[in-house]
């Protein structure tokens, strides 16, 4: 195995690159790759530890992801025994699903967020309906066509157990975890984002004015929304109250784990509060139009920073879309700018929501 060589991190390289990168000292990203994924890297955060490394996410459990953490590991001078714990930001399966697997061969700790409990049992249980929850939140949208296609589409691929094996302890918020030695000691508190995720953590090390921010503070998109396996009231509502926590925190260097470091939490934060504002915007807009489902608004919206046109996306992406517009509109109507009507459907039993401005 030939071990890559540790550089120091280039804000303005290739992100996605194999490496070993150094971003602070005694701290290192490792991108991991995700095939089939537009992301197409994860970063996982290598924190020097006493006799050993504490990892911030893991990576996806696929051959490729683990065989660069690997040699990651090497050019570090360790290996995967060397790992004392994985700090896990939220239960994805990019995030989570390889450290589980490497606990079972190494005895390595795994630690995830309390709030991410329900999602996490969810997933697991063997009980789990075909395309749900999101065949239900879909069709309370208004998306009956788009969850007619995505059961054309076939079964989807049940979870493996042993890749979502719960964690050997629940953070709870504000947990102070501390990494190094005598020499050389840092605090990281973990501190409870929920949006993306119910229980999504960051963990901040003032001391060192670093942020480790998984996915809730990323440098160039905005995190999905509504895309987790239990329901919330108000998934977008959670964002930007969790988005507004970590603006009131000092501000912090942000290491994402989408993205290249380089960046500042706070004036990310405004970024992503100054674009959910013309969203929201954009949506009561839409509805004003005579636009009254999620699945209409979302038709006549542009996605991602190209611009696309929602026909043209594939179905994921569709999916994805019209649940965040699901989750714009409904935070419009907690506050009063849009009003919100809730029936069911004779045919399917769901839950339909409509809005009028």
């Amino acid at each position: 195995m030939i071990a890559p060589t540790v550089t120091e991190d280039d804000p303005d390289g290739d992100w996605t690159a194999s490496g070993v990168f150094r971003c602070a000292p005694g701290v290192y990203r490792i991108p991991l790759p995700l095939p089939q994924d537009g992301l197409r890297a994860v970063n996982v955060y290598a924190l020097e530890d006493a006799g050993g490394w504490t990892l911030i996410d893991s990576g996806w459990a696929i051959d490729e992801a683990r065989d660069l953490l690997e040699k990651a590991l090497a050019a570090l001078g360790s290996g995967f025994g060397d790992v004392r714990r994985f700090l896990i930001t939220h239960a994805h399966r990019d995030h989570y699903t390889l450290a589980s697997i490497l606990r079972r061969e190494y005895g390595t700790r795994v630690l995830l967020g309390a709030g991410e409990r329900p999602n996490l049992e969810f997933i697991a249980s063997p009980d789990r309906p075909e395309y749900e929850p999101e065949r239900t939140r879909l069709l309370r949208c208004g998306a009956a066509e788009l969850v007619a296609e995505i059961g054309r589409s076939g079964p989807w691929p049940r979870p493996n157990e042993e890749e979502w094996e719960a964690p050997d302890e629940w953070l709870a918020d504000r947990a102070a975890i501390t990494v190094g030695d005598q020499a050389a000691t840092r605090t990281l508190t973990a501190v409870e984002t929920p949006g993306h995720t119910r229980g999504h953590l960051v963990f901040n090390d003032d001391a060192h004015g670093l942020l480790f921010a998984g996915d809730h503070v990323l440098p160039r998109i905005t995190p999905s929304i509504g895309l987790q396996p239990t329901t919330v009231a108000s998934p977008l509502g959670q964002f930007l109250d969790s988005l507004r926590l970590v603006r009131a925190l000092p501000d912090a260097a942000l290491l994402p784990a989408h993205g290249p470091i380089g960046g500042r939490v706070h004036a990310r934060a405004d970024e992503l509060l100054a674009h959910h504002d013309v969203r929201l915007a954009q949506c009561r807009d839409a509805v004003a139009a005579g636009n009254p489902s999620a699945q209409e608004v979302a038709r006549v919206l542009r996605w991602t920073r190209r611009e696309h046109r929602f026909d043209d996306m594939d179905m994921f992406n569709r999916m994805l879309a019209v649940l965040e517009t699901g989750a714009h509109l409904d935070v419009l109507a907690d506050r009063g700018d849009l009003t919100r009507t809730e029936r069911t459907d004779p045919e399917t039993g769901a839950a339909v929501a409509t809005y009028t401005a």
